[in-house]
């Protein structure tokens, strides 16, 4: 398809999940397809306030190229179409630091053992600029409408890129909101989280506003999530239901929430590390603070979703510890890890947790082996350096990078008043 659009804009997601970008003219987009435009190598180790992590093998010497697929192209308003960018080497090799790739692979992984994914993004957010306080209420009708026209906006714009967003709704926080994306295969769900990211964005401006994706966007508000819904099938059939275990599960179903639950803890540097993810990560905020799961337990870091008239996309589990700070091509990546390695070994169901876990006595959540999400960046890079998980689905390079990137965050950041750093990075994982 030829795209009649004036700029043509390409884009990879970094390791401190900020989005890079090169544009051209419309008549350069053959290039951007076939050869792709440079970017040093230091592009994946930016950390989040824009300071750089150099590695041995991704430093200012050496070059890649972003390329795009001209199919992949979305127009998104004003002349202007955007693709989604995979990391190639001069010799048009597939760069090991490829964010995309490691997604796609992961896919492939699943696939040879009959085995497929479909996941579901929940996008939160806050607008700044043009919400009055006196005027907000949580989740409140008024809330909703008195952002009418942007929501009206956001819509059209969201049906010309073919983004399918099936739910908005305001949010708890002043200023926040929602919207629900349709279960897709994990690589068109992850474009998918960016696209809407830039709709929003760029939907907000046009109404003098601007959009946050920041997990704490206000000193003492409430966090930004990005959770992430997957269902899995085996040889077409699901594992969340029609099966003998909890909720309908099959054996495979528990034990792809078993490994999940086994190797979150290990992954957290992947899914929520930003110097701001642990303001969020908190219990009773619905973040997902402790390690469980739960039928429609908000609480829990694992949300199990059974299958029911009230679930027209079938059963699933939300992952709620994610944040908007993480590269949601990764964070999908490791996450089908853990569960295909739960599969793979047959892992058991842990208990399930009804109740909010912090509620419960210390004794109580040792007995359940229930613990807390890492939130300390040591703790959090020493378990992502050990993950067999992460080891397999990342490999090396990605890892190393995102440890040195990780920890110069740690360096920069920890010294830094509260209210600084949430002001210095509220729109780092804007577009």
């Amino acid at each position: 398809m030829r795209y009649t659009s004036e700029l043509i804009i390409g884009s990879i997601v970094d390791l401190a999940g900020v989005s890079r970008a090169k544009m051209v003219p419309a008549n350069r987009v053959d290039v951007f397809v076939t050869s792709g435009m440079g970017a040093s190598p230091s592009w994946s180790v930016f950390c989040a306030d824009d300071a750089l992590a150099f590695t041995e093998e991704l430093s200012a010497v050496g070059d890649l190229r972003l390329r795009i697929a001209e199919s992949d192209l979305r127009a998104v308003g004003d002349d202007v179409s955007w693709a989604p960018a995979t990391l190639h080497e001069l010799d048009g090799s597939i760069s090991a630091v490829c964010s995309r790739t490691a997604l796609r692979r992961t896919v492939q992984t699943l696939a040879h053992d009959n085995l497929e994914a479909r996941v579901g993004h929940e996008i939160e957010f806050t607008l700044f600029g043009g919400v009055v306080a006196e005027q907000w209420s949580a989740y409140g009708l008024g809330a909703a409408l008195a952002q009418e026209s942007f929501v009206r906006d956001l819509l059209v714009n969201a049906e010309r890129a073919q983004l399918n967003i099936e739910q908005f709704h305001a949010e708890y926080g002043l200023g926040q909101f929602e919207i629900s994306l349709a279960p897709a295969s994990p690589l068109e769900a992850a474009d998918s989280v960016i696209t809407a990211r830039i709709l929003i964005c760029r939907t907000a401006r046009s109404h003098g506003m601007a959009a946050s994706f920041s997990p704490m966007p206000i000193v003492g508000g409430s966090g930004n999530g990005a959770h992430q819904h997957i269902s899995l099938t085996r040889s077409g059939k699901p594992i969340f239901s029609g099966g003998k275990q909890d909720y309908g599960m099959t054996e495979d179903g528990a034990g792809a929430v078993g490994g999940l639950l086994a190797h979150l803890a290990d992954l957290g540097a992947v899914l929520a590390s930003s110097p701001l993810s642990g303001l969020r990560l908190q219990p009773d905020t619905w973040s997902g603070a402790f390690i469980c799961w739960g039928h429609e337990n908000r609480e829990a870091a694992v949300r199990f979703c059974a299958e029911s008239i009230g679930n027209p996309h079938g059963a699933n589990v939300e992952v709620k510890v994610v944040d908007a700070s993480a590269n949601p091509y990764l964070a999908t990546a490791v996450i089908l890890g853990a569960m295909h390695a739960g599969i793979a070994g047959a892992l058991t169901l842990p208990p399930e947790v009804s109740v909010n876990p912090s509620g419960l006595a210390d004794a109580q959540r040792a007995v359940l082996s229930i613990t807390r999400m890492p939130t300390e960046m040591g703790e959090m890079l020493q378990r992502l350096r050990l993950s067999e998980v992460a080891k397999s689905v990342l490999g090396d390079t990605i890892i190393d990078a995102m440890v040195a990137v990780k920890a110069l965050e740690k360096s920069r950041c920890s010294e830094l008043d509260e209210s600084v750093l949430v002001e210095r990075l509220r729109y780092a994982w804007s577009a």
